[in-house]
């Protein structure tokens, strides 16, 4: 691992599901897991991305003053997506500035169902980067590869095209406020995941590619997440890797007991780094 100390990051993206109630009874029941089975431990940064319209339950959840959930300085709120453009007549879209003014500090951007099935590029990818740096929003920017990309030994080089892309015209100083997801599409909701070896190589040139950009000191700091069908049994083996920071957890984050496993890695990894400072 770097000698830089990276943040531990485990997020749930709850895509197109749960009701307002559901996501605010599975948010409850995440942070009071966390509280309950994590007492007195580090914890990595807990991201919980619900549909548009739950984000306002779970930030609720989150900012409520009661002493069952967990340590809540530690969980945040993201959204899956956003319109780069600040307001205008662009029907069904949400600016960057609604969802701060709600509370929510991070934003999922150029996930592969958003490249496959509603046509994002990567300047619109780059495009919503910049406008979430602006509005004080974490930029989680997901990249990967199809499996016919995969499979033409393309890998390397689409998934440093998607980095450079999102981070073109980025200074420096913002580009080290960003998370990138690793996410290859083949893996995503298939029930395949990618051998952590693997994934570990891919994050790692992830990060190479922008020390190569930006240089070490920036490189080094930026989390690298890995997504994919990730589990409870695949959480330890990934959170052991060099370059692996931490999780972008589709299905599995739906349920708590699903859910929690992976949060208690991420608290693994971070006694793991512990030891090796």
């Amino acid at each position: 691992m770097s000698s830089k100390v990276r943040k531990t990051i485990i997020a749930g993206n709850w895509k197109m599901h749960k009701t307002v109630a559901e996501a605010q009874a599975l948010a409850e029941a995440v942070l009071q897991g966390v509280a309950k089975e994590l007492a007195g431990e580090a914890l990595p940064d807990i991201i919980l991305c619900p549909t548009y319209v739950s984000l306002p339950a779970v930030l609720n959840v989150v900012n409520a003053p009661d002493g069952k959930t967990a340590n809540k300085q530690n969980c945040f709120v993201g959204a899956q997506n956003m319109e780069h453009r600040d307001s205008g007549a662009f029907t069904g879209e949400i600016a960057p500035g609604m969802l701060t003014h709600l509370g929510v500090t991070h934003v999922i951007l150029g996930h592969s169902e958003r490249r496959q099935f509603f046509g994002e590029t990567n300047q619109g990818v780059n495009l919503k980067t910049k406008a979430a740096l602006a509005h004080k929003l974490v930029p989680i920017v997901c990249v990967g590869e199809t499996l016919d990309e995969r499979e033409g030994g393309l890998t390397d080089q689409v998934i440093r095209r998607q980095v450079a892309a999102a981070v073109e015209d980025l200074s420096a100083e913002e580009v080290a406020k960003i998370v990138v997801a690793y996410e290859p599409v083949w893996a995503i909701g298939t029930g395949k995941n990618c051998e952590s070896p693997e994934a570990n190589r891919v994050c790692k040139m992830i990060r190479s590619t922008i020390n190569e950009l930006y240089g070490t000191s920036v490189a080094d700091g930026i989390p690298v997440l890995y997504g994919g069908s990730v589990k409870g049994s695949t959480i330890d083996e990934q959170m052991a890797q060099s370059d692996i920071d931490g999780a972008l957890v589709g299905g599995a984050s739906l349920k708590a007991e699903e859910f929690l496993p992976i949060i208690k890695g991420g608290a693994k990894r971070l006694k793991l780094m512990a030891t090796k400072a």
